[in-house]
């Protein structure tokens, strides 16, 4: 690894955890959580082992940064995406599109490597964190429609989303179940100005 060059202590410190945020990371994506180890994560950056303690008391507090780094670069690829919408539908089903390509871009397996990680309870709270602001744009969309309970109506259309992603990561055309899920999103957010709920639905 390069040598990290800095102007000063702090900033010296901030880089070297972040490269160790960023081998963790790495090592999540290779899809094995049980792989990141403080032996790992500091030979990828150069460092002893034991220097790694210097950053991170423990290798949960090294995977829950893992989390919170990556939620920044998930959130602001979603709202690049719905930046492009004219409409609140469209933001929804951009909102729907970018998921999805997180997923077939990789980004997804941190999370799915975690789920299964002997440290997932711990890591929970943060990935709770993370989840509700990924969902914000979706809620902000919701609202401009005019929906009474846009956070109750984002975490069922979420539902379409972990439905898809469960597809592609099955081996489903990607292409195919996007546009299907798309389809099922809209047509969901379409249905809430359709008038008076179902009986026994309100």
């Amino acid at each position: 690894m390069p040598k990290i060059r800095a102007a000063s202590v702090a900033d010296h410190r901030a880089q070297q955890r972040a490269a160790l945020v960023a081998a963790a990371g790495e090592l999540l994506l290779e899809g094995d959580a049980s792989a990141v180890t403080f032996a790992a994560v500091a030979a990828r950056t150069g460092l002893a082992r034991n220097s790694v303690y210097k950053y991170f008391a423990d290798r949960r507090e090294l995977l829950a940064e893992v989390v919170r780094a990556a939620t920044p670069r998930w959130t602001a690829r979603i709202r690049a995406e719905m930046a492009g919408a004219h409409t609140p539908e469209e933001r929804v089903a951009a909102y729907v599109r970018a998921q999805l390509t997180l997923v077939r871009d990789g980004e997804h397996r941190i999370a799915q490597a975690l789920a299964g990680d002997r440290d997932a309870a711990v890591l929970r709270e943060g990935a709770a964190e993370a989840h509700a602001e990924i969902l914000e744009p979706l809620i902000a969309a919701l609202a401009e429609l005019g929906d009474d309970a846009p956070h109750r109506t984002a975490r069922l259309l979420q539902g379409f989303v972990n439905a898809a992603t469960t597809a592609v990561e099955s081996g489903d055309d990607f292409t195919a179940v996007t546009r299907q899920a798309v389809r099922l999103a809209t047509a969901a957010v379409s249905a809430l100005g359709a008038g008076p709920a179902p009986p026994g639905t309100g």
